[in-house]
């Protein structure tokens, strides 16, 4: 057990966040804590951070948090970089302080070792060695420049002063330091939030190899899946444990939700059962003992609770197109996007009632596209049109969630400006759908979550009733009932959807085409996003088999070299002067080519697999498997060239013997 905590109680003021929470951390877990926006998943990592307190810590003397031993725990906190000046590169490197301290003192033993044999000083040198290769100490370079690039950035910007980033991207240094720090305990609030799907896969694969303990809060439920071992829900303030990643626990609480049903329904009619047996004999002086014994028993029955409806308030509704759109809704023709400069060149046709999402690395030009299909941004080059009829809703995460001009305004009068030809009932019903109900509708602007004002936004764009939704990231801000809850509406929705995200489950449930930003070009396929990924597999796969061919016909083409260290051939082997068969000979050498070639096909299919295993990304942060296998393929691609040589060799000669027959 690394981390427990019995019978928490948190409370801001008079508010009860999350109560009697019980909550244990062991080894190497990978947890999820997940929970509707508000129930207390944030409050619960503040808590085992240390930033907030229990408010009955003195109240129960089983009451508490206890570790083992000395726990480092990493949290990522609100973004603070008091030196703007500092490099990248050196504000990163206070990680490895003690890694520096290690290596000082092993300076200084090294040096004291010269004159002094004491064995005490080897010890200490080999505690401290112990402790660089705990610390990755030997590889902290290597970890902290592949841990940049990983983040989208480019390695000749680490000396750049960390005040030249924006907000977002000081965030992912401080992600990177975190990372680097390697906690025992490590906190993560919403890690794959702005991060590109490369990126994101990268992240998995790292954390899934992490050897010590990962909370996670995320609402991208694919990424609960690829990496969690325990989820911990909590619901009505209270939290409870499940065995498996996001999709057993759901299927884990269905079944002890039916169960804790059944059970309280079979207990109730015990209950009515013994209490009409007890008030029927009650008087009767022969049933007294009877009577008595089953008020006992009633008085002792451990009660079940009675099962709460989950939790599964959620926006809703069905919004229909007010018209249809011609069958070519959007045609790009070599539409060349950015700002300064040109980020991409896209040319696609988007068709009337397909959903394509826009997928690649950050900064491709994304969100840019949407933008200047929408008119914020001119292009830089080629042409793009709209299809006749089309009638268009556009959803921006970021303009959603940002500062209101109007922050004293009411939802109600808000959305009313919108449509000021609505009557109040009207306004009501459209908010009410998006769970804008009762007093909630006078809420000011000012006063909304993210999430709130992302519903906002979009109970605003659907009363347009458009025949086609440009989404960028809808789903930010947003908890797994809510995601859930706007993948049923677009699925029912009849018009055309073009959106950006980066939840890989939403795009699975969502998209009929992806529109992939690839670092060279743009690539359109037409088909969902699993069908996307095998796809790419086969166009890996095949990459790398024209790579072989192209390297096995240069080495075909180049000539013999000198035969000084040359492998001996069946030439050499036969005296021509003494023994000469040529029936035999050619035979022979036709049997060693045959050899030589299986041998060939054997080699490439074992480079092959090594390739693989090399770009799995599950082994992204196992740099001493990444070495064995780079060893290995450096091995197997001499012994391919040997070969080549050696055939190369023996071809010759059946030519030769050919020619003379």
């Amino acid at each position: 057990m690394r981390y427990q905590i019995r019978h928490a109680l948190v409370q801001y003021g008079a508010e009860t966040i999350i109560e009697d929470v019980n909550f244990d951390i062991h080894d190497h877990e990978k947890i999820a804590i997940v929970g509707r926006n508000g129930c207390g998943k944030t409050t619960l990592l503040k808590l085992i951070a240390g930033d907030i307190t229990m408010a009955n810590i003195d109240s129960d003397e089983t009451c508490g948090i206890s570790m083992a031993g000395s726990q480092k725990i990493g949290y990522l906190r609100q973004i603070s970089f008091e030196d703007q000046e500092i490099s990248v590169e050196n504000e990163i490197l206070k990680v490895f302080e003690p890694v520096f301290a290690c290596e000082r003192r092993m300076k200084e033993l090294t040096d004291i070792m010269e004159t002094d044999h004491d064995q005490k000083w080897m010890y200490e040198y080999s505690s401290l060695q112990d402790q660089m290769e705990a610390m990755g100490g030997y590889t902290y370079r290597r970890d902290m420049e592949t841990m940049f690039q990983k983040f989208g950035f480019d390695l000749k910007d680490i000396t750049r002063p960390i005040g030249t980033f924006s907000g977002g991207q000081q965030t992912k240094v401080a992600f990177i330091k975190l990372l680097l720090s390697r906690p025992d305990i490590m906190l993560l609030d919403e890690p794959t939030n702005h991060l590109d799907l490369p990126t994101i896969e990268w992240l998995e694969g790292y954390l899934k190899n992490y050897n010590k303990a990962v909370v996670i809060v995320s609402h991208d439920r694919m990424f609960l899946d690829r990496i969690i071992d325990v989820t911990y829900e909590i619901e009505y303030h209270r939290i409870k444990r499940y065995p498996g990643n996001y999709t057993t626990f759901m299927k884990l609480k269905e079944e002890a939700a039916l169960k804790q049903e059944k059970d309280y329904e079979e207990q109730q009619k015990e209950i009515k059962r013994l209490t009409e047996w007890i008030e029927k004999w009650r008087n009767t002086p022969t049933k007294v003992a009877s009577v008595h014994s089953k008020e006992k028993q009633l008085e002792h029955m451990v009660l079940i609770e009675k099962p709460r409806r989950f939790d599964t308030k959620a926006f809703r509704g069905q919004f229909l197109p007010r018209t249809t759109s011609y069958t070519d809704v959007l045609t790009l023709k070599a539409l060349e996007i950015g700002y300064d400069h040109v980020l991409s060149k896209v040319s696609f046709t988007l068709k009337k009632g397909e959903r394509v999402a826009i997928i690649g690395e950050n900064g491709k030009g994304k969100s840019t596209l949407l933008k200047t299909l929408m008119g914020q941004i001119p292009p830089l080059g080629g042409s793009y049109t709209v299809g006749t009829g089309v009638e268009v809703g556009y959803f921006d995460q970021q303009a959603a969630v940002a500062e209101s001009m109007y922050p004293d305004k009411t939802v109600l009068n808000d959305f009313w400006d919108m449509y000021p030809t609505l009557k109040e009932v009207e306004v009501r019903n459209a908010l009410g759908s998006f769970l804008f109900t009762g007093e909630e509708v006078f809420k000011t602007l000012g006063q909304l979550s993210g999430g709130e004002k992302v519903r906002l936004a979009l109970c605003k764009m659907f009363k347009m009733r458009p025949n086609l939704l440009i989404l960028d990231e809808p789903t930010n801000h947003m908890d797994l009932i809510g995601k859930e809850a706007l993948e049923n509406m677009l699925k029912n929705y009849t018009g055309t959807i073009l959106f950006v995200s980066h939840d890989r489950y939403f795009i699975k449930e969502i998209a009929t085409g992806m529109l992939d930003f690839k670092q060279d070009k743009t690539v359109f396929y037409d088909c969902g996003y699993e069908e996307y990924l095998e796809r790419l597999q086969k166009e890996e796969l095949k990459q790398q088999q024209l790579l072989q061919a192209r390297q096995e016909e240069e080495r075909k083409e180049k000539k013999p070299e000198g035969s000084g260290n040359k492998t001996p051939t069946l030439r050499d082997v036969f005296d021509k002067k003494t023994y000469y068969n040529p029936g035999k000979i050619l035979s022979r050498l036709k049997q060693q080519m045959a050899k030589y070639e299986k041998q060939l096909e054997e080699s490439e299919q074992r480079l092959a697999d090594l390739q693989m295993q090399i770009m799995d990304p599950a082994l992204a942060s196992d740099y001493t498997k990444l070495m064995e296998l780079e060893e290995q393929k450096q091995k197997e691609e001499q012994n391919q060239e040997s070969l080549l040589e050696r055939m190369l060799e023996t071809e010759t000669e059946l030519e030769e013997m050919q020619e003379k027959g």
